[in-house]
């Protein structure tokens, strides 16, 4: 198991010397979510639906249409 360990460390700092070392950010800096053409359809299709719950707890998606 050492030598796997090994080998795997001596890649990474080879990736290291051809990459560069790994961006660090700053931790306290709130997470961006950048949102592409498919994600904006995605929430477009999904904006038909409310998720309702049963007594039992279990959830569930209804057409909002269905429910007037």
């Amino acid at each position: 198991m050492a030598h796997v360990l090994s080998g795997f460390m001596n890649l990474t700092e080879r990736l290291r010397f051809v990459f560069g070392p790994a961006t660090r950010l700053d931790i306290d800096e709130p997470v961006v979510h950048k949102h592409d053409a498919f994600e904006q359809a995605s929430d477009e299709e999904l904006s038909h639906f409310e998720v309702e719950t049963d007594s039992h707890g279990h959830h569930y998606a209804v057409r909002r249409e269905d429910l007037t």
